[in-house]
C-alpha cells in the first residue's frame, strides 16, 4: 500500500502570504482522501487567526493540523518600526524559524505522521535546507506571476549589474531572456530600491537572494508550484526553464477563511444585492498597502462624482490616513459604503460588481480574473507594478491609473480610469472589449480548475509524486 502523502505547508505571517498558503493546504486535501496536511505559521499570527479550540486541529477528520512554529518573538513583527527593526525581525525569523520547523518535522515523524514534502512560500529559503537535512523533498510555492519569477531569476543569474546601473532611470528598457522588453520602473521594487543596503526593505532583498541560492542547490529537482493557471502565462513558462515550474492556480478559497483581519458583518453583501448587475465599483488596496496621506480626500469624492455605487475598504490600521482624512471617512456616502474589511472573493463573485480598483497584489489580481471583473490598477510596491502592466498590456482586463508625486490617486484620474473599463450604457467599445476579455479569462479559469483541466492535472500529479517520493 502506498504511503499517505503528508505536506507541511509553511508561510510568512502576512495576510497576502497566509491566504494562498492556507488555500493550497485545503486544495491538497481535496486531491486525494488520504492526504495529510500540517499548516504552520509563526506563533503570534497563529494565535491571532485560530482560537484555542482549533489549536492543533483544523478539521477535515484530522487530516489538517494547525501547528505554529517560533520566529523567536512573542508578538511577531510590529509594523511602524525602522529598517533596523525589520532587519532584526528577519534575522530572528530565519534563525528561530529554521530551528523550530526542524523540531516540528522531527516531532511529526516521532508520532507516526512523517512529512513527505515541505511546501514553503517566498520568504522562507531555509525551509528547503530543513527538508534536505532530513531527506524530505521540498517545493517553493511562488505566489506571484511567472513573469516576476523570471525577472528575479535573471536578476540573480547575470543581470544584476545592468539593472543596478539603470535603477534610477525608470524608463530604461531592459531585455531579459524569455520576456518582452520591460522598463526598469515596472520591475519589482525589492530589486530596484531594496538592493541598496540603506533601504528599509534591504533584508527582504537579501532573503530573495537567499531563496534563489536555495533553489539553485536543488537543481535538477528544484520544484516551484506557482499560483497561476498555465494558459495565462504559457509563453513565459520557458523563461524559468532551470526549475520545474508547476502552475496549479488560481488557488481560490473553498469555504470560509481564517484571516489576520476580521471582516465587517455581511451587510455589505445585502447592500450589493440591491444594486444592478455590473454597476458597483469595488475598491480595496490589500492587507499591507498604506494609503498616502490625503488619499481619501480624493478617493471618496472621486467615487461619489462618478455617479456609480461603490464599496470601499479602508483598513483601521491605516492610522495616518484615518487621522488626516477623518472628515472624508465620516462624511455621508450617498452612493457608496465604506467597510474595514470584507470577504473579497464573495464580493468579486457578486454580479453587481463591475470594476475592481486594486493595488494589484497578486491574490487580488488572480481573484479578479477568476471572477471576470475588470480592474483599475493602482500599484504601490513589490511586484505590483509588473502585475498592473500584465493586467493592462498582456491580458487586456484593465487599465493602470497614474498617481501624483505624493503617491495620491487623484479624483479625476480615478473617474477617468473607471470609465475606461466600465464605460457608459450603449457607449465605450474599449470598455466592452475589456469586459468580454475578462469574461473569457473567467471561463478559462473554470476549465483549468475543472476535472482534467491544466491546474487540476498538475496539482494531482504533484500529490502523487509526494506519495511515491519521486519528483521530475
Amino acid at each position: 500500500m502506498s504511503p499517505r502523502p503528508h505536506f507541511l505547508v509553511l508561510t510568512f505571517p502576512l495576510q497576502g502570504h497566509i491566504a494562498p498558503a492556507l488555500r493550497l493546504a485545503r486544495h491538497l486535501l481535496a486531491v486525494a482522501p488520504d492526504t495529510l496536511v500540517t499548516f504552520s505559521i509563526p506563533d503570534a499570527a497563529h494565535r491571532r487567526m485560530f482560537d484555542e479550540e482549533q489549536d492543533g486541529g483544523g478539521g477535515d477528520d484530522g487530516r489538517l493540523e494547525l501547528l505554529p512554529f517560533s520566529d523567536g518573538t512573542q508578538s511577531g513583527y510590529v509594523p511602524g518600526g525602522d529598517a533596523a527593526a525589520l532587519s532584526a525581525y528577519m534575522a530572528s525569523f530565519h534563525s528561530s524559524g529554521r530551528r523550530s520547523v526542524g523540531e516540528l518535522v522531527d516531532a511529526l515523524a516521532a508520532r507516526g505522521r512523517p512529512v513527505s514534502c515541505v511546501v514553503y512560500t517566498l520568504l522562507l529559503p531555509w525551509a528547503a535546507d530543513v527538508a534536505r537535512d532530513r531527506g524530505v523533498p521540498s517545493a517553493l510555492y511562488w505566489i506571484q506571476p511567472v513573469a516576476v519569477l523570471a525577472i528575479y531569476y535573471h536578476y540573480f543569474h547575470g543581470y544584476a549589474g545592468i539593472v543596478d546601473e539603470h535603477r534610477r532611470d525608470q524608463s530604461f528598457v531592459l531585455e531579459l531572456p524569455g520576456l518582452p522588453p520591460l522598463p526598469v520602473g515596472d520591475l519589482p521594487s525589492f530589486l530596484i530600491e531594496a538592493s541598496d543596503p540603506s533601504d528599509f526593505f534591504h533584508s527582504i532583498f537579501t532573503t530573495f537572494r537567499d531563496l534563489f541560492d536555495t533553489l539553485d542547490r536543488e537543481i535538477p529537482k528544484a520544484t516551484v508550484l506557482i499560483n497561476v493557471f498555465q494558459e495565462l502565462e504559457e509563453a513565459t513558462l520557458p523563461a524559468v526553464g532551470a526549475y520545474d515550474v508547476v502552475p496549479i492556480g488560481p488557488v481560490l478559497p473553498s469555504g470560509d477563511e481564517a484571516a489576520l483581519f476580521k471582516q465587517d458583518d455581511s451587510k455589505y453583501m445585502e447592500w450589493l444585492d440591491t444594486k444592478p448587475a455590473g454597476s458597483v465599483v469595488y475598491v480595496a488596496f490589500g492587507s499591507l498597502t498604506v494609503m498616502a496621506k490625503g488619499q481619501l480626500d480624493e478617493l471618496l469624492p472621486g467615487l461619489e462624482e462618478s455617479g456609480r455605487p461603490y464599496l470601499c475598504v479602508v483598513r483601521k490600521d491605516n492610522k495616518a490616513v484615518l487621522e488626516d482624512d477623518e472628515a472624508a471617512v465620516a462624511a455621508g456616502h450617498r452612493n457608496g459604503m465604506v467597510v474595514e474589511w470584507c470577504d473579497q472573493v464573495r464580493v468579486l463573485s457578486h454580479p453587481a460588481v463591475g470594476c475592481f480598483v486594486t493595488h494589484c497584489g497578486w491574490n487580488s489580481v488572480l481573484e479578479s480574473i477568476a471572477c471576470g471583473v475588470p480592474m483599475v490598477g493602482v500599484p504601490r510596491m513589490s511586484e505590483q507594478q509588473m502585475n498592473a502592466r500584465l493586467v493592462e498590456r498582456e491580458w487586456r482586463v484593465g487599465a493602470r491609473a497614474e498617481v501624483d508625486g505624493g503617491g495620491v490617486l487623484r479624483a479625476a484620474e480615478l473617474r477617468r480610469r473607471v470609465e475606461e473599463v466600465m464605460g457608459s450604457e450603449g457607449e465605450g467599445e474599449a470598455a466592452a472589449e475589456v469586459r468580454r476579455t475578462a469574461a473569457a479569462w473567467k471561463r478559462t479559469v473554470e476549465e483549468a480548475l475543472g476535472k482534467g483541466g491544466s491546474s487540476d492535472r498538475n496539482l494531482t500529479a504533484f500529490v502523487e509524486s509526494a506519495r511515491s517520493g519521486s519528483r521530475k
